[in-house]
């Protein structure tokens, strides 16, 4: 599953899974899991680039990702670790200047989180290297300061809960990605920064890291904020 960035064909991305970054956002808490989608064209490897569309503000959410090794429909959540096959440490970000806008009409959030360079990806992480995906350290410094540092046991739906949910709408395939929500923290990313972020298991060994700096893209998209 190392190749999974090249062999997935959907990333899912669960919404509002950690309550203090629902307040932040001043939003509400989900009864039940809810995710968007975002396409593999947004993948870029540790050490790339994130390009920034003109005009869009665009903000960081670290991430513990799930690889799926065995695909599969109605997963149970008992049945749900056998579908498992590692981890990997992901950013989602987000153009939140056109979210909010699409957001007050009630549109789809898609072009806000699926632009190309959106999903910044580390290295695939065996299942067996982590002990508990539930006492890890997730965090995020721009330019060497903090802004993101929380841990997954925050999690409102855990992993199971989220693959049975997920299965039960669209099957899961093999090299498939679950982005597990963020932590609070999320803010700004501007051409020019660098982004450092780390994977930590409950003993502070870091099992991934992921870096990479942000540029202003040419041409393509250009935000137009609504009168």
């Amino acid at each position: 599953m190392a190749a999974f960035a090249r062999q997935g064909r959907k990333i899912v991305a669960i919404g509002r899974n950690y309550a203090e970054h629902i307040k932040e956002l001043n939003n509400t808490a989900p009864k039940e899991p809810f995710f968007f989608l975002k396409p593999t064209t947004s993948y870029v490897p540790s050490g790339g680039k994130v390009e920034i569309p003109s005009g869009i503000i665009a903000h960081h959410e670290v991430e513990l990702g799930v690889v799926i090794g065995k695909g599969g429909r109605d997963i149970t959540q008992a049945d749900a670790e056998s579908h498992v096959a590692g981890y990997a440490l992901a950013v989602d970000m987000t153009a939140r200047n056109l979210q909010d806008q699409v957001k007050k009409r009630g549109l789809p959030w898609s072009a806000a989180k699926g632009f190309d360079t959106f999903t910044p990806i580390s290295s695939f992480i065996p299942k067996d290297q982590v002990a508990d995906p539930y006492n890890l350290g997730l965090s995020l410094k721009i330019n060497g300061a903090f802004k993101q540092n929380g841990t997954t046991a925050d999690m409102i739906f855990k992993i199971p809960r989220l693959i049975e949910h997920i299965s039960s709408i669209m099957t899961l395939e093999e090299g498939d990605l679950v982005l597990t929500g963020t932590p609070s923290g999320v803010g700004a990313v501007a051409p020019g920064d660098k982004v450092e972020c780390s994977l930590a298991d409950g003993s502070g060994k870091q099992l991934a890291a992921l870096d990479f700096v942000a540029v202003a893209r040419e041409g393509g998209y250009q935000f137009v904020p609504e009168s």
